[in-house]
């Protein structure tokens, strides 16, 4: 268990998995996390994520949709500021006391 600088107990909970079904991929958790933890991928029509251009806007024709991908687990903190912005909670986190016991 950690503490805050105050001395109120907390616990990081970090990012384990973002439910593509329900991600509208607006990019809000995106834009909140400076850990590199998430990036956005399109879903064509087979359903299958596709990588999104970075720099082009013109890409999404060839989307149905768009969401948001756990691009690199470890570099998560446990914030927790990703879950706060998402309108559709579709992250799931872990506190890291349970992913040390099931590591």
């Amino acid at each position: 268990m950690f503490t805050t600088r105050d001395g109120t107990p907390w616990e990081p909970e970090y990012l384990t998995a973002i439910d593509s079904k329900t991600c509208i991929g607006c990019g809000r958790c995106f834009k909140v996390c400076s850990r590199d933890v998430m990036h956005l991928m399109g879903v064509n029509e087979d359903g299958e994520l596709v990588a999104c251009a970075e720099d082009e806007d013109d890409d999404d024709e060839e989307f149905l949709r768009k969401v948001m991908v756990l691009h690199a687990a470890g570099n998560c903190i446990g914030c927790g500021a990703c879950s706060r912005v998402c309108p559709k909670a579709c992250q799931s986190h872990a506190k890291a006391s349970a992913l040390a016991a099931a590591a």
